[in-house]
């Protein structure tokens, strides 16, 4: 089955924006907090894309469920400090991003959404400092399991009418890659974010964000 409309699903974390320098520095705030020893940056990118408390789960991994809550809390204290702190720039969107999406907004047919990781208030936060208004569906992890879980997206094409053959999911995890797969939508990697894109095994791998609009009208021929 197909439909008129198509769907096209972006993670955020290393996907849209580039938030790594603070979600490591975030962790570390909260790892301090406890007086724990704080997981390298590479540990913390190989988590990011999970839900917050199945990410603390991995990397406190052996302490307590009282200690990895704790954390859990810590880090969004401080990621609520940084954003209220440095505005845009705590997470700004990568090259290309904004342009892209605004020119996919412009075409009738596509409905704009994302599926990240993100609690409500964390993407909300973004939304409103980028001025992204755009996506029609919003799947956070306050409301689903965690990725890999396709929970975000088979909600999104419930929210949408939209049905997988005309769904694309687009991110830089393996997480999002199998979230989509289990969903059974067309995935595409991008190269740039926290995991390595050959690791993906997506349908598509995208370098620049310059050239999704011509890999969406190859996906979708009109």
């Amino acid at each position: 089955m197909t439909s008129a409309l198509k769907l096209i699903l972006f993670d955020v974390d290393g996907t849209l924006v580039d938030s790594q320098e603070t979600i490591v520095a975030c962790m570390t705030a909260a790892f301090d907090a406890e007086g724990l020893v704080a997981p390298t940056p590479a540990a913390t990118r190989v988590i990011v894309g999970l839900s917050l408390p199945q990410a603390l789960a991995v990397l406190a991994e052996g302490h307590s469920a009282a200690l990895q809550a704790r954390l859990v809390e810590g880090y969004k204290s401080a990621y609520q400090a940084a954003r209220l702190r440095e505005g845009a720039g705590h997470s700004p969107l990568f090259p290309g991003a904004r342009a892209v999406l605004e020119a996919l907004h412009a075409v009738p047919e596509y409905i704009l959404g994302v599926a990240t990781g993100k609690s409500q208030r964390g993407l909300d936060g973004l939304i409103e400092v980028h001025d992204l208004r755009m996506f029609v569906t919003r799947q956070v992890a306050d409301h689903h399991p965690s990725k890999p879980h396709p929970s975000m997206v088979l909600s999104a094409m419930a929210e949408t009418g939209i049905p997988s053959a005309d769904t694309v999911m687009i991110g830089d995890t393996t997480f999002d890659m199998e979230m989509g797969r289990a969903a059974g939508v067309t995935t595409i990697a991008v190269d740039w974010g926290y995991h390595p894109a050959d690791r993906l095994l997506a349908d598509h791998r995208l370098s620049r964000f310059e050239d999704l609009p011509a890999l969406l009208r190859q996906i979708w021929p009109r």
